[in-house]
């Protein structure tokens, strides 16, 4: 099958190429598709003619957003919308990434995907806008909602944690804020399962899931388990989001029920724990 792959540069897409060996594999870099670049991307699509196309691609500097909004309603909105109708053109289905970010956190249970979408940033409500065109384009689409995504590569919050590990004698994490950590080698893991699965099926399904590890913590939780994980083990003290401030408001519950993903497709995602201890196992290799 021939694939577009964008965001081979970041997190997910980067755990995502290597295990598309046995197909077509386009993986356009920045200098070669500009996702700032509507048309362009409109463009490149149509030319290449995919039979299917994955977009982990995003802005998802949350902070900055805040006072880029253009940025990232161009890379996350006008983008994902310039490939769905290219895709609605050529036939070809689209599996997108989204985020928690779309609800306002105001809730205490797992939120599913017929809960109401309610951004409270600009990262956020970006986001959403993805959602909605690609949804109003009428391609085949699968968007996988996800959370909290982490790998040994790039810049997150598990490289951060175990930086910060080394240099300082003691951590300040938020313990009000919930959620549920995702390893981005587990979710490319579903990605390249969903390309396995026939095409009709794919598309008979389309719509918007959940991709979700089991379990939930607070960054505070996430990040105690990270530092008893590493060789040096110093205090994690909680702290309330009030006392660390930041531009874009977090929602405090965005806990993800991934049922609906398993059941349509029939793949059981790990605890999150388990998730976290199979990357620092690969971080060790």
């Amino acid at each position: 099958m021939k694939i577009l792959l964008t965001g081979t540069s970041g997190q997910v897409g980067a755990h995502v190429l290597p295990l598309l060996r046995e197909h077509e594999v386009i993986a356009p870099t920045r200098a070669q598709l500009d996702l700032t670049n509507a048309n362009a991307v409109r463009a490149f699509i149509k030319e290449a003619t995919p039979q299917l196309v994955i977009n982990p691609a995003a802005y998802t500097a949350v902070d900055k957003a805040e006072g880029e909004k253009d940025a990232a309603y161009a890379i996350n909105a006008q983008a994902p919308e310039a490939m769905a109708y290219a895709c609605k053109t050529i036939g070809a289905p689209l599996i997108h990434f989204s985020t928690d970010y779309v609800f306002d956190g105001c809730a205490t249970q797992p939120w599913t995907e017929s809960d109401v979408a309610r951004p409270v940033s600009v990262y956020g409500a970006s986001k959403r806008a993805g959602e909605e065109a690609i949804v109003a384009s009428g391609c085949a689409h699968i968007i996988l909602r996800t959370s909290w995504v982490y790998s040994a590569l790039g810049k997150n919050f598990l490289l951060t944690m175990q930086r910060l590990a080394k240099e300082k004698d003691f951590l300040r994490v938020v313990g009000d804020q919930y959620g549920t950590p995702n390893w981005a080698g587990t979710l490319a893991q579903a990605v390249a399962y969903l390309t396995q699965i026939p095409a009709a099926q794919r598309e008979q399904f389309s719509g918007i899931f959940h991709l979700n590890s089991h379990g939930a913590t607070t960054w505070h939780g996430f990040a105690t388990a990270i530092v008893a994980a590493g060789r040096r083990s110093i205090p994690v003290h909680e702290i309330t989001t009030a006392q660390y401030p930041t531009p874009a408001a977090r929602p405090a519950y965005s806990v993800l029920n991934g049922g609906k993903f398993e059941r349509t497709f029939g793949l059981r995602m790990p605890y999150w724990g388990d998730a976290l201890a199979q990357c620092l196992k690969a971080q060790q290799i």
